[in-house]
């Protein structure tokens, strides 16, 4: 498998476009390239490859499902818990994530799969699902952003 690869796939949360190549995935999805974009992680070990975790919000981290966290540089991320989804993710580690549509478009099947150079499908089909919770987190306070 090639992580630098477009895939689509059914997500913890909704469809979506992964990849380890965020440039392809902005790209897709029509938005600036230096738009900063979620990456999903296999576990919390993973993560914190990439940033720390304020102290205080740990446990919360932790226990979350379905939910994006961004932290103080900017960055956001999402510990997958979901063994469907898990199944895939922990083949790459990581990889950077996004919604299979258009900014501001609902999910479209066929633009979607036209879009992607792998379609990773289960038996359930691919929906459109809840999007995950998001909130801000700093070194003393936390926002829900959605």
């Amino acid at each position: 498998m090639n992580p630098t690869k477009i895939y689509l796939t059914q997500t913890d949360t909704t469809v979506g476009f992964l990849s380890q190549d965020y440039k392809k995935l902005n790209k897709i999805k029509k938005r600036p390239f230096n738009k900063k974009i979620l990456i999903e992680v296999d576990s919390l070990n993973t993560l914190k490859k990439f940033s720390r975790i304020p102290k205080r919000f740990k446990k919360q981290v932790r226990r979350a499902k379905k939910t994006t966290f961004i932290y103080p540089k900017g960055e956001s991320f999402r510990v997958v818990k979901d063994e469907k989804h898990l199944e895939f993710l922990k083949k790459f580690k990581w990889m950077y994530s996004t919604s299979a549509n258009l900014t501001g478009q609902k999910f479209d099947k066929e633009w979607a799969i036209s879009k992607a150079d792998v379609v990773v499908e289960g038996k359930e089909g691919l929906f459109e699902g809840e999007a995950s919770k998001i909130y801000k987190i700093n070194n003393y306070k936390i926002k829900k952003i959605r």
